[in-house]
C-alpha cells in the first residue's frame, strides 16, 4: 500500500485518502499549529502552494496537538485561523497524532524516512515537513527549523515536479 492510499480524514471530518484528496501531485505534508513560535511558516507554505500548484504540487496540513497543546482549537476555528491569518486554500486534515501510541498510520509510514543527517524516527516538533512523490515515495524529510522557502527543500520540491 502507497502512503497515498491510506485513510485520512479531512478537516471537515470526511474519509478519503491523499491520492483521492490531491490527486496526481508531489505533496508536502506537514504537521502544523496555530499557537506555536514556528507558525509563521504558513506565510512560506502558501507561497509554495502559490508558486508550484500548477505544475502538481500541493501542500497538505496537518494540524496536531501533541506539542504543548499548540493546536487546541476545533475544526472550525483552525479553518478559520489559517484561511483569515494566512490565507490557506492547501488541503487541512482533522487533527491528527504524529508520534505516540495513537500514531495515525500515516504518520507510521512517514517517520521511516530519515531526514538529512540519516535520523528516522518521532517527529520532532510542529512544522516538520515530508516531500512526498506522485507515485507515493518520500523524497525527503525536513525538520521543524527547516523553513518553507528554504534552498534546500525548493530544489527538492523542483526536482520532483
Amino acid at each position: 500500500m502507497s502512503i497515498r492510499d491510506i485513510s485520512v480524514d479531512t478537516l471537515a471530518g470526511a474519509p478519503t485518502t491523499l491520492a483521492d484528496l490531491a490527486g496526481d501531485k508531489t505533496l508536502l505534508i506537514v504537521n502544523v499549529a496555530s499557537r506555536c513560535g514556528l507558525t509563521p511558516q504558513y506565510a512560506g507554505l502558501v507561497r509554495l502552494q502559490e508558486a508550484y500548484a500548477e505544475r502538481g504540487f500541493t501542500v497538505v496540513g496537518v494540524p496536531c496537538n501533541q506539542f504543548l497543546g499548540q493546536e487546541p482549537g476545533s475544526a472550525e476555528e483552525i479553518q478559520e485561523f489559517c484561511a483569515v491569518n494566512y490565507g490557506v486554500d492547501f488541503p487541512l486534515l482533522a487533527k491528527t497524532d504524529v508520534n505516540g501510541s495513537g500514531r495515525h498510520p500515516l504518520y507510521a509510514e512517514l517517520t521511516r524516512a530519515a531526514d538529512a543527517g540519516g535520523e528516522a524516527g518521532d517527529v520532532q516538533w510542529n512544522f516538520e515537513k515530508f516531500l512526498v512523490s506522485r507515485d507515493g515515495e518520500v523524497l525527503g524529510r525536513f525538520r521543524p527549523n527547516v523553513e518553507p522557502e528554504d534552498a534546500a527543500l525548493v530544489a527538492a520540491i523542483e526536482k520532483s515536479l
